[in-house]
């Protein structure tokens, strides 16, 4: 069960960066980058972090590295040392075949973390029955939140059968959508809308591609003769590992624009924005081959990390990717958080 704090902070909404890897030159794990990364996460106001997630770099389970369990912990070492007087949500990435999710829940639970995002990405041999069975297993371990990832990095399609199965399962607390796709997303809203947990999920936004747009919109179907309304409350986004204070911002004035229930056209067109910097960040031109090297290169142009190294070298940036980022960079001054980060790095230089 979640500590109720944490169920009323992710059931209000907030701001979830999915945490990257800090690496050295040489590719072995730059500690002090890390938990330095923590800290501009909790600094910029974030509700809280998932650690261990594809933004992370699955590679961290493999034997060669072997960092899925020291990571986690830096992050929860970090966490304690702030003290903090706010709640802040701890995700663990879950991920592999029943056995190995299991294990990882295991381990995230026992460092204290508040849910487990449980990915179905390389798992094409098991039905949507099976993968349903591991969701429950997982579930009896670690409060599970679930996560719709999108094909062309590992994720498959799922039915609206599957997402409404799903929601009914306990324990399950929220459903990260994350297909970057408009018509598999809604699947998602519709089944935990017909389910009869529907007041019982808590939906976040994955899109990175349309970021704004899904979690300005109220969604309304006709559940048992009666219409019934659900939003996307929050997100949890690799996007948002990036530039974060300013993702906060952003994420305020949504909230208000939501509570007033007006919505002004510049937000549709921060949308936009937002959008096109994402495609620069995650390399939407060449499939997202290098949509991770692209989030490490903007932490490390901002002094966050050393350099845009990931734990495989063939993921890198893609050609003509970092003159994207600096496109970006020159178009929407207004979206990065540079000049906080610089006060950060100064203040922990200090």
């Amino acid at each position: 069960m979640l500590k109720e704090e944490i169920k009323k902070l992710l059931f209000g909404g907030t701001v979830i960066p999915a945490h990257p890897l800090a690496l050295n030159e040489d590719r072995t794990l730059d500690e002090k980058s890390q938990r330095r990364l923590t800290n501009y996460y909790i600094d910029a106001g974030a509700g809280g972090i998932a650690v261990g997630v594809h933004t992370t770099q699955f590679e961290i389970r493999d034997p060669e590295f072997n960092l899925y369990e020291r990571v986690l912990r830096l992050a929860v070492e970090e966490v304690t040392k702030k003290n903090l007087t706010r709640p802040f949500i701890k995700i663990a990435g879950l991920c592999g075949p029943t056995d190995q999710a299991l294990e990882e829940a295991k381990t995230a639970k026992g460092l204290g973390y508040d849910l487990g995002l449980l990915s179905n990405g390389g798992l094409a041999t098991l039905t949507e029955a099976e993968l349903l069975e591991r969701t429950r297993q997982v579930a009896a371990v670690i409060p599970v939140f679930g996560f719709y990832l999108q094909p062309s990095v590992g994720g498959r399609p799922f039915s609206y059968d599957f997402w409404k199965e799903f929601a009914e399962i306990p324990n399950v607390y929220a459903i990260k959508m994350a297909p970057f796709n408009r018509y598999q997303t809604l699947d998602v809203v519709r089944a935990v809308c017909h389910s009869s947990r529907r007041n019982d999920i808590a939906l976040y936004t994955g899109n990175d591609d349309n970021i704004v747009n899904d979690l300005l919109t109220t969604y309304q179907f006709n559940v048992e003769g009666h219409p019934f309304n659900k939003q996307i409350i929050g997100g949890l986004l690799g996007h948002w590992a990036v530039w974060t204070k300013k993702a906060v911002e952003l994420f305020d004035a949504i909230k208000i624009a939501r509570d007033l229930g007006k919505i002004p056209a510049s937000l549709l067109t921060l949308n936009q924005e937002v959008t096109d910097a994402n495609g620069a960040f995650f390399d939407s031109a060449n499939g997202f081959k290098g949509c991770i090297a692209g989030i490490n290169e903007v932490l490390a142009r901002q002094g966050l990390l050393k350099g845009n190294w990931c734990l495989l070298e063939k993921e890198k940036l893609s050609s003509g990717q970092a003159d994207e980022i600096n496109r970006v960079y020159r178009d929407y001054p207004h979206l990065n958080d540079d000049a906080f980060v610089k006060k950060v790095l100064l203040e922990s230089s200090k």
